[in-house]
This record gives structure tokens, sequence and C-alpha cells, in this order.
């Protein structure tokens, strides 16, 4: 039984797992951009978050700590000098998991890890199409405003039907005295 065994070994010793982590973080954030498995994916970003998230604060213990991991003076100067100033104001999910389908030779789930703030095609069409459709449900609240609306248009309708008729009545009333 495996019960409480939470990480993904990936086929890998504890020495070379950690070894294709760092290389990968480090390349995710000089490159902002990466195709991977899924699996490795969201060992990944298990891994990587915490460092971005130690990136924001620019302190030379986290900048050390950060370079423990990553063992790359490039991708800690990237991190702290350039990503940490757009994802300062977001509290965490720094990175965004694509699938893209499966490779071609195995059949393994491939899919594109990548930094959320740096996908300008995501980020313009997000903010479109939130600003221009409002939310909506998809079971029978569609329904329920339809049939709402044709009451209430058959209440004016009678209404204002009844009010047309009271003043004819009424136009006719002192014609017939």
């Amino acid at each position: 039984m495996r019960h409480g065994k939470k990480i993904n070994h990936l086929g890998r010793t504890a020495a070379h797992r950690a070894a294709m982590l760092s290389n990968m973080a480090a390349s995710l954030i000089l490159h902002k951009r990466l195709v991977t498995t899924v699996a490795k994916a969201k060992a990944l970003r298990k891994y990587a978050e915490p460092l971005l998230t130690k990136g924001k604060n620019d302190t030379t213990h986290s900048r050390r700590t950060v370079f423990a991991y990553l063992q790359s003076k490039e991708a800690v100067k990237e991190l702290f000098d350039g990503v940490a100033s757009k994802i300062a104001n977001r509290p965490g999910g720094y990175t965004r998991i694509l699938k893209t389908g499966t490779r071609l030779g195995d059949n393994a789930e491939m899919c594109i890890i990548e930094l959320v703030d740096y996908n300008e095609d995501m980020l313009t069409t997000t903010g479109t199409a939130t600003a221009g459709k409002a939310k909506t449900r998809r079971r029978s609240s569609g329904k329920k405003k339809d049939d709402a609306q044709t009451t209430t248009d058959a209440s004016t309708s009678t209404s204002e039907g009844t009010a047309a008729t009271a003043a004819t009545d009424s136009a006719e009333t002192p014609t017939a005295e």
C-alpha cells in the first residue's frame, strides 16, 4: 500500500530526480515555457512554485536559498530581477499546464508548462472574454428567466389591453349619453 506517499518518483533515483527538477526549473525561469510530459510538469510545478514565491522577497538569504536549489546564477538573477516584478501581486499559481496531446514514439501525455504572467496571448484573450460576457449557468436558469420574462410580458400586455379597453369604454360612454 502507498498510503501517504505523495511524491512522484518519475522512475529515477533521488539524486537524478533532484538534478532533473533543478535543471527544468532553471530552464522554466530562463525561457518562461517548457515542453515536457504531464507527470514531469506536475512534479516541476511542486518544485518551482515555492522558489517563485521566494523570488518575491529579494534578500541575500532568499537568493542563497534559491541558488541552492537551482545551481544557476543566470536563473537566480532572472528570477529576482525579471520574474519577481511580474508576479509580485499574484498570490500563488505562477505556472500553467497546457496539455498538447500524446508523443508519437511512446504515446506519453505531453504538455507545455509556462509562467502565467508571460503568455501575452492568454492574458489578452481572457481579459476581453471576461469583460465582454457575464458568467452564466448552464441548467434551468435560462428557462426560468425566459418564462419569467414571457409572464411579465403577458401581464403587461393584459394590463395594457385592459387600460386600452377602459379608455375606449370611457371614450364610448360619453358619446353614448
